[in-house]
């Protein structure tokens, strides 16, 4: 299956807030997406921890 389950952290306060699938095939490397953080109360980039 070459779709994989990642989790995504806030950048500022490190949090892990979501949980998204990725192809592995197209996305070699760690995703970083933009989104809204509760924590932070503002939209910041999150990043595919490990």
């Amino acid at each position: 299956m070459p779709r994989e389950n990642i989790i995504l952290a806030c950048g500022q306060c490190k949090r892990r807030n979501y949980t998204t699938t990725k192809n592995k095939r197209t996305q070699s490397g760690r995703v970083e997406y933009k989104k809204y953080c509760r924590f932070c109360n503002t939209h910041t980039s999150h990043k595919e921890t490990r």
